[in-house]
């Protein structure tokens, strides 16, 4: 998934190295344009509301719509269950991942009423959704079918768009990305484990495979298309029509989840080195340039973060300069400059909190929208708003239940 939201300036990301003391000593109160610092965005359903950037988030009982600026809800739609959200990355929709299939829920961005629409795309176990390049593709993990389409069709669709439709050899818990000229990288896998990735043309026929990825799981697409998968011993890349496997530096040392820009030849990536380690909080992260991937010596490096701070897989990000951001136990967002692999501004936000027992608990999260942050606090039911730049708190908002997943659209 990439980022689409403008650069900053040089100056402006040198100002937020300058400030990085000070706004370590910041507190993690709030202030709009809207409402004094100690006011949080009143809770409404079907508020009127100017087309704008909307932010939407799954608790447990619903989803709440907000304006993201301001953090404002806008609407409450109910819906049971635990729903996962995924931006459809035509600024108007996102997928709502609930019983049935892929629901696509209209955010509101365009100024109308946010609604959970009746479109959906069934599937028996929906799993990952990947946009890339103007295309966007659906895997169904109960069944191992996936189904790729133009981002932008939800738009002009009366009901689904249209569809073209690839099956997997047998179903797993798999994902699938489609590149820029047709070509499709999809995971190899069944009920016992997930092995490896294949090559499909764009006519579905299959022209390469790599089998030894154990437990091969997300994918990510940096500059110059350069693909990459997580594995439990490394990350395996596609470049240049070639694949090439990175092994860790330890003897187990898995990669689940890859986080990247179209902008980037460094991919950031999550990264495990204790297999017998419980709940979901992780202590190091990795790096991967993809430029390098093809040559002898490439390596993933990892970053051992300060002690006292750990994260899970939604706590990372990537800024307009291709940057990394991360929300640690300690309630910070930390910078981390990727080609340094190193920390270089550390800013408090929320309170310190502990990781899941399971992945799918609601816990703190994070989601970077060009020189601003949104995150989450499921202890107060909040979200924050946060300027990069100067690390000041600019907007809170309060919704019904500990804030889950989130989707950002518009």
């Amino acid at each position: 998934m990439h980022t689409t939201t403008p650069t900053r300036s040089t100056r402006r990301r040198a100002a937020a190295l300058g400030l990085a003391t000070a706004a370590a000593i910041a507190l993690a109160g709030c202030t709009s344009a809207a409402a004094p610092a100690d006011e949080t965005a009143p809770a409404a359903s079907g508020t009127a509301a100017e087309a704008g950037a909307r932010l939407a988030i799954a608790y447990d009982g619903g989803i709440a719509v907000l304006d993201a600026v301001t953090l404002e809800q806008l609407a409450d739609i109910p819906l049971d269950g635990f729903n996962r959200l995924n931006t459809a990355g035509d600024g108007q929709h996102a997928f709502v991942t609930t019983e049935g299939g892929f629901q696509v829920l209209s955010t509101g961005a365009d100024g109308t009423e946010p609604e959970l629409t009746d479109t959906m795309f069934e599937a028996t176990t929906p799993g990952h959704v990947v946009r890339h390049e103007g295309r966007t593709v659906l895997f169904d993990d109960g069944t191992g079918d996936f189904w790729a389409f133009d981002t932008d069709a939800l738009l002009e669709a009366d009901g689904l768009p249209e569809t073209t439709e690839f099956t997997s050899e047998a179903a797993h818990h798999g994902v699938a990305v489609e590149l820029a000229d047709g070509t499709l990288l999809s995971t190899l896998g069944d009920s016992e484990g997930r092995t490896g990735v294949r090559v499909l043309d764009a006519d579905g026929t299959e022209t390469d495979r790599f089998e030894s990825c154990p437990s091969v799981h997300g994918e990510g697409v940096a500059a110059d298309e350069a693909v990459l998968f997580g594995c439990e011993d490394g990350v395996l890349t596609y470049v240049d029509g070639a694949f090439a496997k990175l092994e860790s530096p330890d003897e187990f040392g898995r990669v689940g989840n890859a986080y990247v820009t179209d902008s980037s030849a460094i991919a950031v990536v999550d990264y495990r080195d204790d297999p017998d380690a419980e709940g979901s909080l992780l202590h190091r992260v990795g790096f991967v340039d993809t430029a390098k991937a093809d040559l002898d010596g490439a390596q993933l490096d990892v970053l051992d973060l300060p002690e006292g701070v750990e994260y899970t897989w939604r706590g990372i990000g990537r800024d307009g300069e291709d940057a990394a951001w991360l929300l640690g136990t300690d309630g910070a967002l930390h910078r981390i400059d990727v080609e340094a692999q190193e920390i270089t501004a550390s800013y408090p936000v929320i309170e310190a909190w502990e990781g899941p027992a399971e992945w799918q608990e609601a816990h703190p999260a994070l989601v970077v929208d060009g020189e601003f942050a949104i995150v989450t606090e499921p202890a107060s039911n909040a979200v924050h708003r946060v300027d990069l730049v100067t690390g000041e708190v600019v907007a809170t908002g309060e919704i019904a239940g500990a804030p889950n997943e989130l989707a950002l659209a518009g």
